[in-house]
């Protein structure tokens, strides 16, 4: 996303505003769409159409924003996202954890793939054995070898998948961890657009009112804000957490449902 393979339009006004159809009104519902006052200045406001125009438009419409209280309301909330080394190392070594198991499953997945092309390879060597003494006829045996062969191409392909599957879960990881920790400063230097592409990858279920932007994080991205959220309320001072899981487990309280 963030090199531009997924094209955002480009506005009548022959230029890409950060933020115009990232958000709905939180009170009608409809597009918060964006325009320019005076050949410079960029407002957002809503369409106002919930009834399709129908005896006028809603009260919202008449609410406007800068674009520049956009742009720091939405760096505040990708902001959420960055941790430091402490942090850094934790969420490591819960993906190493993760990786393991991961790991194990997929070399479980390969064994099963290769015990069951064995398994068809042997037949296939029984068959034509049993083609050769005359118990079977050469109609049956291509007819049945060209199905396990299908079946054994099938397993290959399952086997490097999971071979490929095993090989890249580290790498995404850590580029999800790179990505989150450095999205502030992505934030701050891209254009418009990228912008846009930014947002729409970390958020969801924008919504605006009266100038206040609320957002939720998308898997994984909300796990990593709300273990930086939960370290920073443990930093706190008098705050307590617990030593062996300072982060994971600190605000936890007494209902666990």
């Amino acid at each position: 996303m963030l090199a531009g393979r997924h094209a955002t339009p480009i506005h009548s006004y022959g230029y890409e505003f950060a933020f115009g159809g990232l958000m709905t009104c939180a009170r009608c519902g409809c597009a918060v769409v964006a325009e320019i006052k005076k050949g410079k200045y960029i407002y957002y406001h809503c369409t106002g159409h919930s009834d399709k125009g129908r005896g006028g438009y809603a009260e919202c419409r008449r609410k406007y924003v800068r674009e520049e209280v956009l742009d720091e309301t939405f760096g505040a909330l990708v902001d959420k996202l960055h941790f430091d080394e402490e942090v850094l190392d934790w969420v490591r070594d819960a993906l190493k954890a993760s990786h393991a198991d991961e790991r194990k499953e997929q070399e479980q997945a390969i064994l099963r793939s290769q015990k069951e092309y064995k398994r068809l390879e042997d037949r296939l060597q029984a068959m034509y054995l049993d083609k050769l003494d005359g118990r079977i006829d050469s109609a049956f045996y291509h007819r049945m070898s060209a199905q396990w062969r299908v079946e054994q191409t099938r397993l290959l392909r399952e086997i490097e998948r999971h071979g490929e599957a095993e090989e890249s879960y580290m790498d995404d990881g850590v580029r999800l961890l790179e990505l989150a920790r450095n999205a502030r400063q992505l934030f701050a230097r891209q254009a418009p657009g990228e912008k846009k592409r930014l947002l729409n990858l970390l958020l969801s279920n924008c919504t605006w009112e009266n100038g206040e932007v609320r957002a939720v994080f998308r898997q994984p991205f909300d796990l990593l804000a709300e273990t930086t959220t939960a370290l920073s309320s443990q930093r706190a001072p008098g705050a307590v957490s617990s030593a062996e899981h300072p982060v994971w487990l600190g605000n936890l309280d007494s209902n666990q449902d």
